[in-house]
């Protein structure tokens, strides 16, 4: 195959891997990243080093079902597993989902406000973009859009840099592991992992690929984008903590969302340096409001044997879109009223997500190494050990996170 061919059918294939991970760093995420940075300074850099190995062995699994078996994972899950354990699953992630949708539009109207604009006009606006971008455009509108805005991502790598970070004690924080026995450092560790491996990421892969058809043959290629965007996802994640731990974490300054870290980067990093992080949570929020919401109608649809498709009309996939009309809807809505208990259902949703994350991967490791689905593209020995051994340290810790979270330490 010439190199231009292989160029062309690279940039045919790429998208799928590189928005996934790099959604993945959501209004959530960044206010972990950030609170991470502004607490310990460079001290949890080098968890990155691992979350990144154990991102692209779970992402690069559920990419190579989809394209091997053309089906999404809750196809797969009911087909193997059947229907009522598919069922009672997709309820939980439904409301999980719904939860960290609710935080997507939350992440937008607290980045839009620090630009003095209103959220009882920025929310609906934002939600009805949404909505037009998915229910009236094709998969690959959806997708060049998607692409587009993970540039800005790059935001926060440019934040990081005009901080002026001391590299010679970032490197050694990335390379040199420390381990501070302390609650809040290891929730903040856990957080960081379960931040950046998440159930609805799984679903939303697999069923981007199939839908969009990427073949056996070109398997390679969709590889190489798995592999890009969970490093990207990671190196930006690497940035938005520097960017914390140079300005805030020398002066003491705690932050509890990343509103406040961009706003207090002023005086340190100076205003470029704020505004670049403003408008890059603003961006990462609004693709995680576009992105959780569709996942959720994917996987749903999948599970019940419903049609879906992002290049399919309101009559062809009545479900599907109906089901991302109401979870933006209604997400959008409880953002605009005051008082709304937006807290507790972030913390809903990140308990539920804990909980299925397990669940989800060991599903989805019993399926790629099963022949009948998989054939000869089921994993190898080495690849399996590194698999379970990733699968066993998320068991362990996201049970300790549910612990914590259940029995608050004084």
């Amino acid at each position: 195959m010439s190199r231009w061919k292989s160029f062309i059918i690279l940039l045919s294939v790429i998208g799928p891997g590189i928005i996934t991970a790099s959604i993945d760093n959501d209004a959530s995420g960044i206010t972990t990243y950030s609170v991470a940075g502004a607490r310990y300074g460079y001290a949890l850099l080098w968890i990155l080093i691992p979350t990144t190995v154990a991102l692209i062995v779970t992402q690069e699994m559920v990419a190579r079902m989809g394209v091997v078996t053309g089906k999404g994972l809750s196809d797969l899950i009911r087909e193997n597993y059947g229907v009522k354990t598919t069922f009672y699953m997709m309820m939980v992630l439904l409301i999980a989902n719904f939860g960290t949708t609710v935080a997507e539009f939350a992440g937008w109207a607290a980045s839009m406000e620090m630009f003095g604009l209103s959220k009882y006009f920025m929310v609906p606006l934002g939600a009805f973009g949404v909505w037009l971008l998915v229910t009236r455009g094709s998969y690959r509108t959806v997708e060049i859009v998607l692409l587009g805005a993970c540039l800005l991502y790059f935001g926060y790598i440019f934040s990081g840099i005009m901080a002026g970070p001391k590299w010679g004690d970032v490197l050694q924080s990335t390379l040199v592991p420390k381990i501070k026995w302390e609650p809040e450092f290891i929730m903040l560790s856990i957080a960081i992992i379960g931040t950046t491996i998440t159930p609805w990421m799984q679903f939303y892969l697999q069923s981007s690929i199939a839908e969009k058809g990427i073949k056996k043959e070109n398997y390679k290629f969709s590889k190489l984008d798995v592999v890009a965007g969970c490093f990207i996802t990671n190196i930006v994640a690497f940035f938005i903590i520097v960017t914390c731990a140079t300005t805030l974490f020398p002066d003491g300054i705690r932050i509890n969302d990343a509103k406040e870290a961009a706003i207090a980067l002023t005086p340190f990093a100076g205003q470029h340096a704020s505004t670049l992080f403003a408008v890059s949570l603003a961006n990462a929020s609004i693709l995680g409001a576009i992105i959780v919401p569709l996942a959720t109608a994917y996987y749903i649809c999948e599970a019940m044997g419903w049609e879906a498709g992002v290049n399919k009309s309101f009559k062809e996939a009545p479900q599907f879109m109906w089901i991302y009309t109401a979870l933006i809807t209604v997400s959008a809505l409880l953002v605009l009223i005051p008082n709304a208990p937006l807290i507790l259902l972030m913390v809903l949703s990140s308990v539920l997500n804990g909980i299925l994350l397990p669940f989800v991967l060991v599903f989805a490791i019993s399926l790629v190494n099963n022949r009948k689905i998989m054939g000869e593209y089921t994993n190898s020995k080495a690849y399996n050990y590194i698999s379970w051994g990733t699968i066993g340290v998320l068991i362990v810790l996201t049970t300790t996170l549910l612990v914590m979270v259940a029995v608050p330490v004084k």
